[in-house]
């Protein structure tokens, strides 16, 4: 049976205090098959990829998704402890992405499905809608040595009903917005004294959300997307003297930022930022601080920002951050970065057999795709552990791979669980060495690179 590193095994012993002892060993059985099983991650695949397709008490390794006791919220607590020991030093940022995506599943006993916007298939004129379970994600943006750009490292997976849903099982239903509030106020409760950053799509630009995070012990940096049309206003001036009744709580309305790119009197600074894929690109800016006024909602301070190209490689758009002290540089910084998570959810579907779970029970679903989501991030910490610096990467004499990549992390550790059996093998069965060194290579090439 594959066995991981002492090292290895010194980082996951964090997880001993969420579980039992018979519960944690099982689940550790789970986590190694998953990594070494390609194709489908099911509890069959993990069990046979750990040699244990004869065992006849299977049952217990499927009982640790559908019956055992242990919290999802202290798995995630200690996965968020780890990735901020390993990968953010001391008095830097915590930055948060968040973000929600589709697992497309079918099927009568899956009460949490429901119809959904499907990022995948969907285009820029055309909305596509698919069948499936949607998850609110919250994710880590940590640099990783082996890498130019920041990875989203997963820690807390949610499912987000659909309101039809909702009202069928009998549930309060909650919005993506009502569920990155209860997230994020978990991690401020988490980490007290860190500064912490929260970005989001447009979806999360909500008033609501901004006065979550402006109103907690420590205020949370919350970055989105502003629309061209909202509802601007000038901070309100001194109330004057001998006037009565209450201050008021907004100045005069500004001008709406769609107007402001269409004023030729708007000044626009220019500025040199790292773009997506890591390039750089000069684009112009004008930025202002302001209160955002929803009806039935006080305004709010932010600072926003308008984007637009010299040459028109992409349509002006506008940030916000809640803090208005954050400079413009930093809120696009911020921004642009958030698209790893994006990357995340596609490795997941690569390489660790996202959307082919089979489990059919409301407490497996609830766990497994979170799980699933936990194990992205144990691969990179654990891949982390066994090469802190450089990792080896797949690479041919007509390919060279300018940087390491999840596979990659993946690889490195597979070989480490696979080189276990090995050097635990051969020193018994002597035909090992009657294979050649490039066939065992090949071999294991093969099998850490599978998906």
């Amino acid at each position: 049976m594959p066995s991981p590193s002492q090292e290895i095994i010194q980082l996951l012993a964090v997880f001993g205090q969420a579980c039992t002892v018979p519960t944690f060993a099982n689940a550790l059985i789970l986590l190694y098959g998953t990594i070494l099983a390609p194709g489908r991650r099911t509890v069959a695949t993990a069990l046979r990829a750990m040699g244990l397709a004869d065992s006849k008490h299977f049952t217990n390794y499927h009982r640790v998704l559908n019956r055992a006791q242990w919290s999802p919220w202290v798995l995630s607590k200690l996965l968020l402890a780890l990735i901020i020991r390993l990968f953010v030093p001391e008095g830097m940022p915590l930055v948060l992405a968040v973000d929600e995506t589709l697992e497309r599943r079918r099927g009568p006993k899956i009460k949490y499905k429901g119809w959904f916007r499907d990022p995948i298939r969907s285009t820029v004129n055309h909305v596509s809608k698919s069948l499936g379970i949607r998850w609110i994600c919250l994710a880590v943006l940590v640099p990783v040595p082996w890498s130019q750009r920041l990875w989203a490292l997963p820690f807390m997976t949610i499912p987000a009903l659909g309101p039809k849903t909702s009202d069928k099982l009998k549930k309060r239903h909650r919005t993506i917005v009502d569920w990155a509030m209860i997230m994020i106020e978990k991690v401020r409760y988490w980490q007290p004294d860190r500064e912490i950053a929260l970005v989001g799509d447009g979806s999360y630009a909500a008033v609501i959300l901004i006065q979550r995070c402006q109103r907690l012990k420590r205020p949370v940096k919350l970055v989105s997307r502003l629309r061209l049309d909202a509802c601007l206003h000038d901070f309100p001036g001194p109330q004057p003297k001998g006037k009565r009744g209450p201050k008021p709580k907004k100045g005069a309305p500004q001008p709406k930022l769609a107007a402001r790119l269409a004023d030729p009197k708007t000044s626009w600074q220019k500025l040199k930022v790292l773009w997506y894929g890591g390039q750089e690109k000069e684009i112009e800016i004008a930025t202002d601080t302001c209160l955002w006024y929803r009806s039935g909602l006080a305004p709010v301070p932010i600072r926003w920002v308008l984007l637009r190209c010299p040459k028109d490689s992409f349509k002006p758009y506008a940030l916000f951050c809640s803090d208005p002290q954050i400079p413009a540089a930093q809120i696009i910084s911020w921004f642009i970065a958030r698209w790893n998570i994006e990357v995340t959810f596609e490795e997941l579907r690569a390489h660790l057999g996202f959307e082919t779970q089979r489990q059919w029970s409301d407490k497996a679903i609830e766990r497994t795709t979170p799980c699933l989501f936990g194990i992205f991030s144990l691969v990179v910490l654990m891949a982390k552990v066994l090469h802190p610096e450089t990792l080896p990467v797949r690479h041919a004499s007509w390919y060279l791979k300018d940087e390491a990549t999840f596979i990659d992390a993946l690889a490195a550790l597979r070989s480490d669980l696979w080189r276990s059996v090995n050097y635990s093998t051969s020193a018994q069965e002597a035909d090992m060495f009657l294979i050649p060194h490039a066939a065992l290579f090949s071999l294991l090439e093969a099998a850490c690179y599978s998906t």
